[in-house]
């Protein structure tokens, strides 16, 4: 068991099946050795969370919705890796996009929920750059989406 697989059991967590595409793109893309992930919606094994903060949905929800997202990007990852999560040498950058009411300004407090998971699951090489933006819908009605870019071995 690698020690990403160690981290991950002593957190409690387990990676769900990673999603199929819904349209004409593919989940990942390597390129050198960088892996380009979509972007992963906020689709737990309960169904999607929906919702648009500052309107119908908590900041705390928000972020919980954004773990989940960071969740679906590590499943991505590790079918990347040949199911070898020890090859993840960094994350390079998130990009986060939350679905907010016109007055809601805390994208980036939301968009903390799967940059945090990042760094409990990676340690120092999940320290990332990242953007963080407003939206006025997203795919399905979903809360929140992000994508991601990882160095591997």
């Amino acid at each position: 068991m690698s020690r990403i697989e160690e981290t991950l059991a002593k957190l409690g967590i387990t990676l769900p099946t990673p999603a199929n595409p819904v349209a004409n793109y593919v989940p990942y893309v390597i390129t050198g050795n960088l892996v380009f992930i979509s972007g992963q919606i906020s689709v737990a094994p309960g169904g999607p969370i929906k919702g648009r903060l500052g309107e119908d949905m908590s900041l705390e929800d928000g972020v919980a919705a954004a773990r989940v997202c960071g969740l679906n990007l590590i499943a991505q990852l590790k079918a990347a890796c040949g199911g070898d999560l020890s090859r993840v040498k960094r994350v390079v950058k998130l990009g986060g996009f939350v679905n907010s009411a016109p007055t809601f300004f805390d994208q980036p407090k939301v968009i903390n929920g799967a940059s945090d998971l990042m760094v409990e699951v990676f340690g120092e090489a999940g320290k990332h750059s990242r953007a963080a933006v407003g939206s006025p819908s997203l795919p399905l009605g979903v809360a929140v989406e992000v994508d991601g870019v990882f160095e591997i071995a």
